[in-house]
């Protein structure tokens, strides 16, 4: 996962508005993190965000958003796929189909995912703002969930970076994908 939060923990206001992230962020990693990435797992909520979008970012990179409703009219080039199950499920699902290495978001799917022991590295860009209120990064968890701090870098701007590795733990086990 590689995401942006607020400094008090809020990847999007209550709405989903993203307003508090900076306009022009400088260069933080997130082109070479999505070019190493198979496809993007996504909520419904964060596709639905993103694709009104005046750009599609993500080229060609296959999108599966996790969704009981039919995905409509998706962005001109987008190759967008409708899935739907548990976090375990899809997986497989993609594994079987050759894509091992996925970019999770949205905040839902994240936890979901977290909690399913399928998240490998966390990247948290933190943005120098408290919002107050908004969609947690994170929630409840059955047990901790250690995690080796990898690195963390600063920018002009003031966003600070850290990224993590989530340790197999015996009862984890190592289901997370490559």
């Amino acid at each position: 996962m590689f995401v942006g939060t607020s400094l008090d923990g809020f990847i999007a206001r209550p709405d989903g508005a993203l307003d508090f992230l900076p306009d022009e962020p400088e260069p933080h990693g997130f082109e070479e993190f999505l070019a190493s990435v198979d496809a993007l797992v996504w909520g419904r909520r964060t596709y639905d965000f993103v694709r009104g979008f005046d750009t599609w970012h993500y080229g060609e990179k296959p999108v599966f958003v996790l969704s009981s409703r039919d995905i409509d009219d998706p962005p001109a080039g987008a190759i967008v796929e409708r899935m739907s199950g548990d976090p375990i499920e899809i997986a497989a699902a993609l594994e079987a189909r050759g894509i091992g290495h996925i970019y999770v978001d949205g905040g839902r799917t994240i936890r979901q995912f977290l909690r399913a022991g399928l998240i490998q590295r966390i990247v948290i860009t933190r943005v120098p703002v408290l919002i107050g209120s908004g969609i947690p990064i994170f929630g409840p968890v059955d047990d901790d969930i250690p995690l080796t701090h990898v690195d963390t870098r600063q920018f002009p701007s003031g966003l600070v970076q850290s990224e993590y590795e989530v340790a197999s733990t015996p009862d984890r086990g190592s289901r997370s994908l490559p």
